[in-house]
């Protein structure tokens, strides 16, 4: 089954606490619905744009999207 990458972009000097934050809202949104989904995360890509991220299945794809709205996707490769 393919994976799906959510990306949520934050920029700006505080971009790494704010996608630290959102992290944990993406992880109560989990819990909230029950989802089976297992990987979330941040990345820093630089001091000044950092990434929260969720990896979702196809099927989970649309109802996450519609109702998180991330900035954008990619597949996941494991």
């Amino acid at each position: 089954m393919r994976k799906l990458k959510l990306i949520w972009d934050f920029r700006g000097p505080d971009a790494n606490k704010i996608a630290t934050h959102h992290e944990v809202h993406l992880r109560d949104y989990i819990k909230l619905n029950k989802l089976d989904i297992h990987i979330t995360g941040i990345e820093v890509l630089n001091e000044m744009h950092s990434i929260a991220f969720m990896v979702v299945s196809d099927h989970e794809m649309k109802m996450v999207r519609d109702a998180l709205k991330p900035h954008r996707g990619q597949i996941y490769l494991e």
